[in-house]
C-alpha cells in the first residue's frame, strides 16, 4: 500500500470516528429530549410549558370562530379559556389547534393537544376503543337535516322525505353513520357525499351539489344564522334523529387531569346555580354558601390544592370567563339558541345541566 493510500485511509477513519461521535451525541441529546417529560403528568407538562394546548374545530359558528385579527371566540373556546384560567390564573395562556373530524383523535393520542374541546360526541366506541375519556357534557345536541323550502321541504319533513337525494356531511363523524342508518331503517337510499370539514359541506349545499346537509342541530342553526339564504333554508325534523352529548375529551388513565377538566366545567355550572357571575363573584357571600366557599378557595382551598391547582383556581375561572349561563348566552343566544325549556337548561328547571356537589 503506498503512502497516499495510507494517508487517505487515516483521514477517512478520522472522519468516520468524528461523524460517529457527532451522531452518538445527537442521538443522546435527542433521546434525552424525547424522554424529557417521561414520568411527568399532563398537568406538570402543561405547567412547565406555560400554556395549554387546546384542540378546537376548524369552524363552528357560535362554538369556534376566528376573528380577522386571529382571536378565538365561541362556546368551546371559552371552555379552553376556563381550563387555562384554572391552571394558570390567566385565561389567555392557551394555544389553539384547529382540527378536522378526521384529525382530532389522532392529535389527542399523539400529545399534540392536551385536551379536545371541539363539538365531539361521547360514544361507547370512542370511549373504549380510542384511548379517550370524556368529561361532563357541556352541550346536549342532536342531529338534524337542512334543506330548501324551494325543494318542498319544511319543518315537518322527515328522514323518509330525503329518499333518493344527495346528502352532504363531513367524514369520520357520528353524523355520517347516523344518517346512513336512519335512512336505511326508513326504507330509503341516499347519495352520501362526505368532505373533510363541515364548511365544505355547506359550500357544496350552497353550490347545489347536494340537496341536504346534515350535522348537529346547533351547527345547522349557526350556519343558517350567518347566511343570507336563511329564509329558504329549513331545519328538520323537529325532534333530532340522534343524541349528541358534546364535551371535553382527554387521554385515558390520567385521573388528575380528568379531575381538573371535569371540575372546571362543574365550577361554571355550580356558579350558575348560585347566580354567581364574573361581575358579582367578588361580592359572593361565601360564609352563607359554604359550597361556594370551598369552590372558590375559602378554608385554604384544600380541594383545589389536592388537585395540583391554586386554592382560587375556580374563582379565577368565574372571574375571567364566567359561569355556564354567561358562556352559553354570549355565544349561542345571538344565533337563536336558548337554554329555556331545553336539555341545556338548569336541572332545577327541567334541563340536564347538573353538577356534583363541591364538598
Amino acid at each position: 500500500m503506498n503512502k497516499k493510500a495510507i494517508v487517505f485511509l487515516l483521514v477517512f477513519a478520522m472522519v468516520i470516528v468524528a461523524c460517529g461521535d457527532t451522531t452518538d451525541d445527537a442521538a443522546v441529546e435527542a433521546t434525552e429530549e424525547e424522554h424529557d417529560h417521561e414520568g411527568e403528568s399532563t398537568l406538570e407538562q402543561v405547567q412547565e410549558r406555560g400554556f395549554l394546548k387546546c384542540g378546537v374545530s376548524t369552524g363552528a359558528t357560535g362554538f369556534t370562530e376566528v376573528g380577522d385579527d386571529g382571536s378565538y371566540s365561541g362556546f368551546d373556546v371559552d371552555y379552553c379559556y376556563a381550563v387555562a384560567a384554572a391552571i394558570f390564573g390567566d385565561y389567555s395562556k392557551v394555544e389553539f389547534k384547529q382540527l378536522t373530524s378526521a384529525e382530532r383523535f389522532t392529535a389527542l393520542s399523539a400529545g399534540e393537544i392536551d385536551v379536545l374541546i371541539r363539538n365531539t360526541t361521547w360514544t361507547q366506541s370512542r370511549d373504549t376503543e380510542l384511548g379517550n375519556d370524556f368529561g361532563p357534557t357541556t352541550y346536549y345536541d342532536g342531529q338534524q337535516l337542512m334543506g330548501r323550502v324551494a325543494d318542498g321541504l319544511s319543518n315537518s319533513s322527515t328522514v323518509a322525505d330525503i329518499d333518493g337525494l344527495r346528502v352532504c356531511t363531513n367524514a369520520g363523524t357520528t353524523t355520517e353513520k347516523n344518517i346512513t342508518e336512519r335512512v336505511g331503517l326508513a326504507g330509503g337510499t341516499i347519495q352520501l357525499i362526505t368532505v373533510e370539514a363541515f364548511s365544505e359541506a355547506i359550500d357544496k349545499f350552497i353550490a347545489g351539489e347536494c340537496d341536504i346537509v346534515t350535522t348537529d342541530g346547533s351547527g345547522l342553526v349557526g350556519r343558517r344564522a350567518v347566511n343570507d339564504a336563511l329564509n329558504d333554508w329549513v331545519i328538520f325534523p323537529t325532534s333530532p334523529i340522534s343524541k349528541e352529548p358534546l364535551g371535553p375529551t382527554y387521554r385515558s388513565n390520567d385521573s388528575q387531569w380528568a379531575d381538573i377538566i371535569n371540575w372546571t366545567v362543574y365550577a361554571t355550572i355550580i356558579a350558575d346555580e348560585y347566580g354567581v357571575t364574573a361581575a358579582n363573584v367578588d361580592s359572593a357571600d361565601l360564609e352563607a354558601n359554604p359550597e361556594l366557599g370551598r369552590l372558590f378557595g375559602a378554608n385554604d382551598g384544600e380541594l383545589q390544592t389536592k388537585m395540583g391547582l391554586s386554592a382560587d383556581a375556580y374563582y379565577n375561572v368565574i372571574k375571567q370567563v364566567g359561569n355556564y349561563d354567561e358562556i352559553f348566552s354570549r355565544n349561542l343566544n345571538p344565533l337563536g339558541l336558548f337554554r329555556e325549556g331545553g336539555d341545556n337548561d338548569r336541572w332545577v328547571d327541567g334541563g340536564l345541566i347538573y353538577a356534583p356537589p363541591a364538598r
